[in-house]
């Protein structure tokens, strides 16, 4: 480790023993660093000029000094039903620490081995999701959307069973908390009322400490709100991305609002309303355009586990908030995506329309959007391209036309907004898939160059120009499970 500007504490320790035991990671054969997120670590108060030295501390060979693993243990509902049985199963809390700008960050160790919560797995992670997970938590950190974060991954040579023999990997994801809904979950109905007021006065006092001053029962009802408005603002940006979670259940539901345990996800590409990303979801529970409701839904699994220890009352005012939240945020963000800065009463008709003939004519949502952001520049054309039925653009194309004459910006300062808001490049699953082919081969450098394309989503990048293509036919809704 060099030049090491961070303080390490393990606050999580605070909490009664139930909420986690002490495992020791189970090291992985033959290890090596693929990847070490250099900004990142910068942003957290560190860097290291040879991420080698961290090769140890990713395979679970190494600890130091300060680190003091533990698996946590929560509960939730997953697919809507209440499975008391969960808990980090693959992944260790390393320790915490604290950067110069006063930033606090878990260290998670994703891929360490077996814990009292395995259940049946075997505690490993494979290759394949681990470079999936960093590249889209980088992805959308790049989209100014809130999510855990990659700091580095190691490559191992360990067998792992999944549908095939695959090989290990292992992650460090680090964020500000991995506090989850199904903490409280597991608190409220296993622990009881002590421990779950325990819970809540832990979370606020790092991770809302604005409130801490406030009398008891006006902490908790403005916490709870505020939870409840990250959380839907969280899925507004999702929505206006085209991004797919694929699980969300409550124990994937992170108490501060970030986007939490990327698997079967995918961002759309031909735009379709009831995309199902997770083909173990034959229901369609997840599917993206139900992610809003069921953002609500958790919402209101994270309320019952809270009326032990807060008014009933609070409590609805509190889930009230939800859709107000989600409402503003998402008609805001779209307004930036079609660039509109004067609200018209007249915009969320415009909107929605606008969603029915992309996911009526399975047009491609990402080129849809940064085509309108040339307008000017490039013509129509970039966007007539994307219909079978041209005068269906057309007529579309007239009326936002006609909506933009209400506007006082010029064109040009218009559509540079935009572009910083609709992105060239995002994580299509048939990029993913790609570098992860490579990687299994041994060559990471695809991945690093994908990562180096993320990282600028809204730039021209024209020496990339092929990563922001349409997918090829092979390449669209590809099926991803769960299997991890």
């Amino acid at each position: 480790m060099s030049s090491n500007g961070f303080k390490v504490e393990h606050r999580y320790l605070e909490l009664p023993d139930s909420f986690y035991t002490r495992v020791q990671p189970t090291p992985l054969k033959d290890a090596r660093m693929v990847c070490f997120n250099h900004d990142l670590a910068r942003e957290m108060g560190f860097h290291s000029e040879n991420p080698e030295e961290w090769t140890g501390v990713g395979a679970g060979a190494e600890l130091l000094e300060g680190m003091d693993p533990v698996a946590m243990k929560y509960t939730g509902h997953q697919f809507g039903t209440y499975n008391p049985e969960l808990g980090d199963g693959r992944g260790l809390l390393l320790w915490e620490t604290v950067g110069p700008d006063g930033r606090r960050w878990d260290w998670h160790l994703k891929g360490s081995g077996m814990t009292p919560y395995s259940r049946f797995g075997d505690g490993k992670a494979v290759l394949r999701s681990t470079i999936r997970e960093y590249l889209c938590s980088e992805a959308m950190a790049a989209l100014g959307i809130r999510t855990t974060r990659a700091l580095f991954m190691v490559s191992a040579k360990d067998p792992v069973r999944r549908e095939s023999i695959e090989t290990a990997a292992a992650l460090l994801r680090v964020a500000e908390t991995h506090i989850r809904f199904g903490h409280f979950e597991f608190a409220a109905h296993h622990e009881g009322e002590e421990a779950l007021r325990t819970l809540i006065e832990h979370v606020i006092a790092l991770h809302f400490p604005h409130l801490i001053d406030l009398p008891e029962d006006e902490r908790y009802q403005r916490w709870f709100v505020e939870v409840v408005e990250r959380t839907a603002r969280m899925i507004a940006d999702w929505q206006a991305a085209g991004f797919c979670h694929g699980v969300m259940n409550s124990d994937n539901m992170s108490i501060i609002g970030d986007t939490f345990d990327y698997g079967p996800y995918a961002f759309l590409d031909d735009f379709d309303a009831g995309y199902i990303s997770n083909h173990t979801d034959q229901g369609g529970r997840y599917a993206y355009n139900r992610q809003p409701n069921i953002g609500f839904v958790n919402c209101q699994y994270l309320a019952n586990a809270l009326l032990p220890v807060m008014n009933e009352d609070d409590v609805r005012r509190g889930l009230r908030r939800y859709e107000v939240a989600y409402n503003e945020r998402f008609l805001q963000n779209m307004r930036d995506k079609l660039g509109l800065a004067l609200e018209d009463e007249s915009d969320l008709g415009l909107i929605m329309d606008t969603f029915s003939m992309l996911h009526e004519h399975h047009v491609d949502y990402t080129l849809f959007f940064r085509g309108l952001s040339n307008l000017t520049s490039k013509g129509s054309s970039p966007i007539r391209d994307l219909f079978v039925d041209r005068s269906v653009a057309d007529e579309w194309l007239e009326r936002y036309e006609q909506r933009l004459q209400s506007e006082t910006r010029a064109h040009d300062e218009r559509e540079y907004q935009m572009r910083k808001v609709n992105p060239k490049y995002i994580l299509r699953n048939y990029l993913a898939q790609q570098v992860i082919l490579e990687a299994q081969n041994g060559d990471y450098k695809p991945m690093k160059e994908l990562l180096e394309v993320l990282k600028k989503p809204f730039d021209e990048q024209p020496e990339f120009e092929e990563y922001a293509a349409a997918p090829p036919d092979w390449g669209k809704h590809l099926s991803i499970s769960c299997s991890s």
